[in-house]
């Protein structure tokens, strides 16, 4: 389903993509027509304005902070983690070169007068009383009762790292999650470690397969043996991952690296090594994904492959911009760079120094 922008509590009626697929045009095409884009073709512009009339469709008009509020929503799973705070800190900085103001909420984490999705849909129908012109969600994911309010509502959003790929139409931003893997592994090969081993995050989830399957791809490029019980999963959780740690060192011939897919979970690895009296890195070098704060304030300073929160969540305020002017963009999935931070917690395997 494609969201387009449209006044906040408007009557329902036929969206771009019905215009567009009426027309026989691609959303995008619909979307310029409907903004009185140039770049149309004559036949086009017709074709599209005849169903636009036909189906009595409603044009948004454009954006404008002399006529709608001049602010946009985001709405966090937590405003504790630094997760959150980095999201927080590029949509600000966007928002304040846009002349926008954010206003903040956190999603909520337990049933609550109702139950969940009932507390969920209300926190939407905020955004319609006060004129929301739109949204930015560093969720997970959405569910469906709420991707159809947007739906209704007219409110244009995107999606930040969203765990669980979206509907077709819905635009997200994220990061190069499977170059990162091969990032990460990729160092650890140039160290001299064969014994690698991963702890990955949830399997259902874009990010962690995605890492995954550039861990496996750079073994592979490099001639090392996949060993399955080198792999294992942990959410994102710190005391999960420090059990997992745990598996991996009880094994006849334990890893001698580990890429660890979320700065989080590292420090539960540490916690297992430290537990065993091994020492990172003379004993277990260890990578970590994110770049979060809590990377150089460990002892040592964690290696990581660096996502670029900040910069993913300004990309995504200014897509939304994009969608409240009635601008969809052309692809729906937008992937921002990963790179490797090198820091402490990597050395050549023991015994080769």
């Amino acid at each position: 389903m494609v969201r387009t922008a449209g006044r906040a509590g408007a009557a329902t009626g036929p969206t771009l993509a019905v215009v567009a697929r009426e027309a026989g045009v691609s959303v995008p095409t619909a979307s310029k027509v409907v903004n009185g884009r140039e770049d149309v073709a004559p036949e086009t512009r017709r074709r599209v304005t005849e169903v636009l009339d036909r189906l009595g469709y409603v044009r948004r008009p454009r954006f404008d902070t002399a006529r709608v509020p001049r602010l946009v929503d985001l709405v966090v799973h937590s405003l504790e983690s630094s997760w959150s705070g980095a999201v927080l800190h590029g949509v600000e900085a966007a928002a304040y070169d846009a002349g926008l103001e954010v206003v903040v909420s956190a999603a909520p984490d337990r049933a609550r007068d109702g139950g969940p999705e009932r507390d969920r849909l209300g926190r939407l129908d905020r955004f319609a009383e006060r004129g929301s012109p739109g949204a930015l969600f560093a969720l997970a994911e959405l569910s469906a009762s709420q991707y159809a309010w947007l739906e209704q509502h007219r409110i244009p959003f995107v999606m930040i790292d969203p765990a669980v790929e979206p509907p077709p139409g819905v635009v997200s931003v994220g990061a190069a999650n499977w170059q990162g893997g091969v990032t990460a592994t990729e160092h650890l090969l140039s160290l001299g470690h064969e014994r690698i081993a991963v702890i990955a995050g949830h399997r259902s989830t874009l990010s962690g397969s995605a890492r995954l399957a550039g861990y496996r791809s750079a073994l592979a490029a490099a001639g090392v043996a996949h060993r399955p019980e080198y792999v294992r999963h942990a959410g994102s959780d710190r005391t999960t991952a420090r059990h997992r740690m745990r598996e991996l060192l009880d094994l006849p011939v334990p890893p001698t690296a580990v890429f660890v897919c979320a700065d989080a979970m590292a420090l539960g690895v540490y916690e297992a090594a430290a537990e065993r009296g091994l020492r990172v890195p003379a004993d277990l070098s260890v990578v970590g994904f994110d770049d979060l704060p809590e990377a150089r304030w460990t002892t040592p300073a964690l290696t990581t492959v660096r996502r670029p929160l900040a910069e993913m969540a300004a990309t995504a305020l200014r897509l939304l911009l994009r969608l409240m002017e009635g601008d969809h963009p052309e692809s729906t999935r937008t992937e921002l760079s990963t790179r490797l931070v090198e820091r402490a917690s990597t050395a050549p395997p023991p015994g080769t120094g």
